[in-house]
């Protein structure tokens, strides 16, 4: 009888940790949702109001935030995308006057990108756009929840990064 009932004690804990890991994989599921829900509405936004695509937006707000310029492969790495793809959009934007490019001093095989007076104006006028709208998609979130939610995707975020580390020394 006592065996009986430490075996379902076992199968309650195992049902209970399996639930937590389906709790966590609906987490997951509901946070990419979101993202996409978020990232295709601005994505429209952009192409219908500026006609610019979200990758372009998001190379000039790298460039925007390094006034000096960076290396391709500094941008590349900022995000997060392969030096083909950071080359196609530099060459799409430099032909429409909003970045430049220069060979880097000391290695003529790398390039400094850096935006235009051009490109800056552009860029500032379609970022305080899009801090609307995503100000707007939020506006049923009150101030503490936004708050809140910032803390626990943060505390997610450093749950990921740890189990990487984890993985890596197992």
């Amino acid at each position: 009888m006592r065996e009986d009932a430490h075996e379902r004690e076992n199968i309650v804990a195992l049902e209970a940790a399996a639930g937590g890991a389906k709790e966590k994989l609906r987490l997951w599921l509901r946070a990419l949702t979101f993202t996409n829900l978020v990232e295709g509405r601005v994505r429209a936004r952009l192409r219908d109001e500026y006609g610019v695509t979200l990758p372009r937006f998001d190379m000039m707000a790298a460039l925007h935030d390094a006034p000096d310029g960076l290396s391709m492969g500094e941008v590349s790495r900022r995000l997060m995308v392969s030096n083909g793809n950071v080359t196609g959009i530099a060459e799409r934007l430099e032909r429409e006057g909003l970045i430049v490019r220069r060979p880097m001093p000391g290695d003529r095989r790398s390039q400094i990108v850096r935006l235009t007076e051009a490109g800056r104006a552009a860029f500032e006028e379609m970022a305080v756009e899009h801090e609307a709208w995503i100000a707007g998609m939020l506006s049923g979130l009150s101030e503490g929840e936004v708050e809140t939610l910032h803390h626990l995707l943060g505390k997610a975020k450093r749950s990921v990064l740890g189990a990487d580390e984890g993985e890596e020394s197992a």
